[in-house]
């Protein structure tokens, strides 16, 4: 039930008067939690970084603020072009909620310019052709998988919020790190994030493509965000890799990593998300952005997939 804020009306009478309550204004509380991800890495051959992940609790809320929305987008693909040759993945965006909850975009996934290394981000690009993994923001990520062997061998899987992405080998891509499943009841409750055996998850690492007729290529996170890394093995592997799941934070799995022109495709990061958590049921003064509103017996969530505000 709403907590309501209590005005005060006069009513005269003769040379006096008196106050009564009017029971209509809500009370809001006092402070809010947010949870914001930012836009997965693209992947080229090394598996895309998750987009790195914050959550702030009690955050004081002050009625009257308007709290800008800023979603970012994940970061696109790598592969071949005629003209310029090969080029990579591309990091993802940052997301923003308010002055002081930022987070970063993930890394991309290499394969340019005989510079093999993974993309620094929230999370870690993967590795690729004897490349290392990229470093991940302090807090909000992991680091990425290194490619064990120099050449068109595995690549590295992207990191994720809840792990560093592995290692590929000569012929196996290495798996994406898990996401996290620590806000859980906020994916549950909004239906947002990638349901993986009932658990909501956030914010997984793309795994890294595989060599040729490799034994299994790049396996997806845990997380189930992050796209998987591919191989030409089966029909159902084009050797393109997978795009991170959208409005989770997830990186871009990596395409086939044979070498050949034109090469296969890495997948698109999958772009981010922002909850916003407050205690009791109440209703936002303003919104721009559309954001959907759910609730639960003790929460209200206010989750924005774009970019908007809200007020009190």
């Amino acid at each position: 039930m709403a907590i309501r804020k209590f005005s005060t009306s006069t009513i005269k009478s003769g040379s006096k008067s008196s106050k009564f309550w009017d029971q209509t204004t809500t009370l809001f509380p006092s402070t809010y939690d947010v949870l914001v991800v930012a836009g997965g890495g693209g992947s080229a051959h090394g598996g895309g970084g998750a987009g790195g992940l914050l959550a702030h609790t009690s955050q004081t809320l002050t009625v009257g603020t308007t709290y800008s929305v800023t979603i970012g987008g994940g970061g696109n693909y790598g592969g071949y072009n005629t003209s310029t040759g090969w080029y990579d993945g591309s990091n993802g965006s940052n997301s923003q909620f308010a002055s002081l909850t930022a987070s970063v975009g993930g890394g991309r996934g290499r394969r340019q310019d005989n510079v093999y290394n993974g993309g620094d981000g929230g999370s870690g690009g993967g590795g690729a052709y004897g490349g290392t993994g990229g470093t991940a923001q302090s807090g909000q990520g992991n680091a990425g998988g290194g490619s064990t062997q120099s050449g068109q061998r595995g690549c590295g899987g992207g990191g994720g919020a809840g792990a560093a992405g592995t290692s590929g080998d000569s012929s196996t891509g290495g798996a994406g790190g898990n996401g996290s499943s620590a806000y859980s009841s906020w994916g549950s409750a909004t239906s947002a994030g990638e349901n993986i055996g009932g658990t909501y998850w956030f914010a997984g690492g793309g795994g890294g493509g595989s060599f040729g007729t490799g034994t299994g290529a790049g396996v997806v996170g845990a997380g189930g965000n992050g796209g998987g890394g591919d191989a030409f093995i089966s029909a159902s592997q084009d050797g393109n890799g997978e795009a991170g799941t959208i409005n989770t934070g997830g990186g871009g799995g990596g395409g086939k990593s044979d070498g050949s022109v034109p090469t296969h495709n890495g997948g698109l990061g999958g772009s981010g998300i922002a909850i916003m958590r407050l205690a009791g049921s109440v209703t936002a003064a303003s919104t721009t952005g559309s954001p959907t509103r759910y609730t639960d017996a003790s929460y209200t969530y206010y989750k924005f997939t774009g970019d908007g505000s809200i007020t009190f």
